[in-house]
């Protein structure tokens, strides 16, 4: 069965479940992967709870639980209807930039646990060194991600604009 604009649906069904199994495989839980794929595939980025379970097949409380931990990795947004109560749920273009960049926060909060940690161990024990390995990976991972950012936004801006 073809769509409003002539894709078949069991085709995008397909992709569906198979990006979101991609995902499950990196470690994303299975409905926040679906609900994530079915975002992202949609033409307008943004559908509602009821469309999302129409979609996939699953409980308003399975679309809650996806969408609230993907709200919480900055993955989608939500959104009241205009003129409505209801919520709707965004995905953009931009949703791994605004996912990696708000891990930041999370390494070096991680950098400083690790810092205690060394503190903590002794820094000429094996564990207090091992620890400082790990939190000088931490380091070098946050500064080649925020150079990676500014590299990545610019050539955004090359291939599409805005």
């Amino acid at each position: 069965m073809a769509d409003a604009m002539g894709r078949d649906q069991d085709a995008v069904a397909k992709f569906v479940e198979s990006f979101a199994a991609q995902l499950v495989e990196a470690g994303m839980q299975r409905m926040p992967a679906r609900v994530f794929a079915a975002l992202l595939s949609s033409d307008e980025g943004v559908m509602t709870s009821s469309e999302l379970g129409e979609q996939l097949k699953i409980s308003p409380a399975a679309v809650s639980g996806a969408v609230r931990y993907l709200s919480q990795v900055h993955m989608v947004s939500r959104e009241r209807e205009p003129g409505s109560r209801r919520e709707r749920y965004r995905v953009r273009g931009d949703q791994w930039y605004e996912a990696l960049t708000n891990r930041d926060a999370i390494i070096r909060r991680w950098e400083d646990a690790l810092r205690e940690g060394v503190s903590s161990l002794g820094a000429d024990t094996p564990a207090g060194r091992r620890m400082a390995e790990t939190l000088a990976f931490f380091e070098f991972i946050e500064g080649e991600l925020a150079e990676m950012m500014e590299r990545w936004r610019t050539h955004r801006q090359k291939l599409f604009g805005d």
